[in-house]
């Protein structure tokens, strides 16, 4: 069953709630970039894709590739909420005896398709899959969640290529779109704008979509539009986000990249409206 409306935000809420608990509690650093996605990944598993939290090797289940998978905290979480990923791993991430990698690895009985530790891998590897998906007719999409610094990785680019030239139309591509980078802000490392990102994949032959990465009432609505995508290209959806989005601490700080906030830093307080 997908959700809608108020619902739909409560939920972010709750997910971003315990993103924000469990990696604090049990000291995992890469609580930033979880965040900035958390809207992204909960508009796609609770509201557009094509999935069955029973059967996570459902053969005609859609197949997201999260590219950026240092920022895997929030498909944790919400892989635990859906009940495929065991609550008790969730819970116990980071501490020793647990199983889960702070760089997501593929375990399709939890739920993870594809590891993408290092970046630039996963839209290939997602490319690949729609591709062979409409060699052998197959009617599920590939969803790819990929960074805005991964962008500066050829094998993006040479990927984008690939899926335009061999019309790979059940594609979609959302960029987490948070302007930071590992250690700096992307503007100050490899000078790209939002501007310039949209006349570089429109000179691909795409036509991006800008969309508000924090409104997932709004970004499954763009979502759903996608999967009904008539022209013979990818969708590309480019989500606006903030790093660390959520926490007053951390948000749009590059020293948050991999760090933990320090109690005081948390008294400043959460940003999200408390609907849990």
């Amino acid at each position: 069953m997908h959700l809608t409306g108020k619902i739909l935000r409560k939920k972010s809420d709750q997910i971003r709630h315990n993103v924000i608990d469990v990696s604090v509690r049990n000291g995992a650093g890469h609580i930033a970039p979880s965040l900035s996605c958390v809207d992204i990944l909960v508009a796609l598993y609770y509201s557009v894709m094509n999935y069955k939290a029973s059967d996570p090797c459902w053969d005609k289940r859609d197949r997201l590739i999260f590219s950026k998978a240092h920022g895997c905290y929030a498909l944790y979480a919400i892989l635990a909420d859906k009940g495929v990923l065991p609550k008790k791993e969730w819970k116990g991430f980071y501490s020793p005896g647990n199983t889960l990698l702070g760089c997501m690895e593929r375990r399709l009985d939890y739920g993870l398709e594809a590891g993408c530790g290092s970046l630039g891998h996963g839209l290939p590897m997602a490319v690949g899959l729609a591709f062979g998906a409409k060699l052998q007719n197959k009617k599920y999409r590939i969803f790819c969640v990929i960074g805005d610094g991964e962008m500066q990785e050829g094998t993006t680019w040479e990927a984008l290529q690939y899926a335009v030239k061999h019309e790979v139309d059940n594609l979609t591509i959302v960029i987490d779109d948070n302007r930071l980078q590992a250690m700096d802000f992307i503007i100050n490392v490899l000078d790209r704008t939002t501007r310039d990102k949209i006349k570089r994949l429109k000179g691909f032959g795409l036509s991006p979509v800008i969309c508000n990465g924090h409104d997932v009432v709004k970004l499954s609505r763009v979502l759903k539009c996608a999967n009904n995508n008539c022209f013979k290209m990818p969708s590309v959806i480019i989500a606006q986000t903030v790093k660390g989005y959520g926490l007053k601490c951390m948000e749009g700080i590059p020293k948050f990249h991999f760090r933990i906030p320090m109690a005081e830093e948390l008294r400043l307080g959460r940003t999200y409206a408390c609907r849990l």
